[in-house]
């Protein structure tokens, strides 16, 4: 009972921190990071102990799910070069730099060292769900920033279960290479099948409650699925979203996705803030593990991966397109962007469950473990806060412009669709189907409402509101019929709104 209360005093008081980050336009994993480090060091807070595989599963296939159902395929196969060089080659020589930078301070065997890198190599999908979701970056920006949190996590927990084996002794590096041959493939084949299954099956739940339980059991059955087949459980979930967003528009009802989108923009919002709470709780435990004579210098060590992990970053990020120039004859820096939008990448880098729920999975006899998990704790930390907290300045700073682009679809995707409705009009009237009635419609259609009208329909939709409250107020109206009445003008007001004042922001 005394962690349920800590944690629900925990979570009003995030509520309150994400009103203050709204404010003063930080994001809001900085502040409750923050708010969970200063808790733990307060002696009356009970430690609060993390299950890193269950971190993993809630945490982390949530947010996978989420960030991947709104990415679009065609967008990552366009930019495959920027997304290969972040998802892949930064999170290897990250991998490298900090190994050889735990080797040399902290006399980590090299299959430790590896470990470590590998842990704190990915950023992590939450993190930058939560941290650059109301940057107002470039769209070619965000889909690769996007796209890069989607994969290399998988990429890391590859080399990680590798390096944890070898250093055990139960795997041979050269089995390890084929397993990587088989858990990639492995993981997107399985979430497709997962997928299809689904896409198929959930129809039997359309129009129920029960399909929100449907398709979060799913999410969580496609990564436990995969770890209990050794498969990468991140490109599992991430294959079964993408296939589940492409046969949405077909195969699901409005009333089901009206219902659904909510529920999952709010679980995952909750559970962000329960996992950056939870990272700052764990302070207090893993730097209580270590023995005071070790602690400086452990702190050095960690402060020294923090420090390779950004510049590492930094520099792959700034250096890698003038290298596929050299290497690509007639490559352009046109999918990389300019300078300045690299830099925003490169400062884009933020850590978070993932990183520590990976290294707290290690096993206690583990050479140098609680070393791995100080510097995960400090990378993700360090990462969240020292980034999170100065990436808005510095695109600022920068004056990296506003994005339009997807302003821009929405004209030309409503004029097309507009255009549809027109000719469709037309062949039923030539088919003298009703022809006055459609007549009407058709000089309705043809008709753009001007400013004036729409906000006269609203004042119109208040009015009605006014009068529905009332009637509710004074009990002359059934609470079911009330619910159905005001759910009619709710889709009318939000048919008469911009689509930015549709969308409720997480803070």
């Amino acid at each position: 009972m005394a962690l349920f209360e800590t944690l629900v005093v925990l979570l009003f008081g995030a509520a309150l921190l994400s009103q203050l980050a709204r404010r003063l336009g930080l994001p809001y994993p900085t502040l409750v990071a923050v708010a969970g480090t200063a808790a733990a060091a307060l002696p009356w807070v009970p430690q609060v102990g993390i299950d890193p595989r269950l971190a993993l599963v809630l945490f982390i296939a949530p947010a996978l799910l989420s960030a991947a159902y709104d990415t679009s395929p065609h967008e990552l196969r366009h930019n495959w070069l920027p997304l290969t060089a972040l998802a892949v080659f930064a999170v290897l020589l990250t991998t490298l730099a900090v190994a050889a930078v735990a080797v040399h301070l902290a006399q980590l065997p090299l299959a430790a060292a590896i470990a470590l890198g590998a842990v704190v190599a990915p950023p992590d999908a939450a993190a930058a769900q939560a941290v650059l979701g109301r940057m107002n970056l470039p769209r070619r920006t965000m889909v690769i920033l996007q796209g890069e949190s989607l994969f290399n996590d998988a990429i890391a927990l590859v080399l990680f279960g590798g390096a944890v084996a070898v250093m055990q002794g139960t795997e041979h590096p050269v089995l390890f290479g084929a397993t990587l041959l088989l858990e990639v493939p492995g993981g997107v084949l399985l979430g497709l099948a997962v997928g299809w299954v689904h896409a198929r099956a959930g129809r039997l739940w359309s129009g129920s409650q029960s399909a929100t339980i449907f398709e979060f059991t799913g999410t969580f059955l496609v990564w436990m699925a995969a770890d209990r087949l050794h498969v990468s459980p991140v490109l599992a979930v991430v294959a079964y979203a993408m296939l589940l967003a492409r046969s949405a528009p077909q195969r699901q009802r409005v009333r089901d996705r009206m219902h659904s989108y909510p529920i999952w923009d709010s679980a995952v919002f909750v559970l962000n803030v329960i996992a950056f709470l939870l990272i700052g709780l764990q302070a207090r435990g893993i730097v209580a593990d270590l023995p005071r004579p070790q602690l400086w210098k452990a702190l050095g060590t960690a402060g020294a991966v923090l420090g390779a992990v950004v510049a590492v970053r930094l520099v792959w990020v700034l250096v890698y397109p003038a290298l596929l120039r050299r290497l690509i004859r007639g490559h352009t820096d046109e999918g990389h962007g300019k300078t300045r939008v690299r830099l925003v990448v490169a400062w884009s880098g933020m850590r978070g469950v993932l990183t520590l729920a990976t290294a707290l999975s290690l096993p206690h006899a583990f050479p140098g473990r609680d070393l791995i998990v100080l510097c995960a704790l400090a990378v993700v930390l360090g990462t969240v806060i020292l980034q999170g907290a100065t990436l808005g300045a510095l695109i600022r700073w920068l004056r990296i412009p506003g994005d339009s682009t997807t302003d821009r679809a929405i004209d030309q995707a409503r004029t097309h669709m507009e255009q549809a409705g027109r000719e469709e009009l037309e062949r039923m009237v030539a088919d003298h189907e009703h022809p006055e009635a459609l007549r009407r419609v058709r000089d309705w259609y043809r008709t753009r409402p001007d400013p004036a009208e729409i906000t006269a329909k609203r004042t119109l939709v208040q009015a009605e509101r006014r009068a529905l409250n009332d009637l509710h107020a004074r009990g002359d109206l059934p609470e079911d019929a009330f619910q159905s009445l005001q759910q009619e003008l709710d889709l009318r007001e939000l048919s008469l709104s911009e689509p930015g004042a549709r969308r409720i922001e997480e803070v």
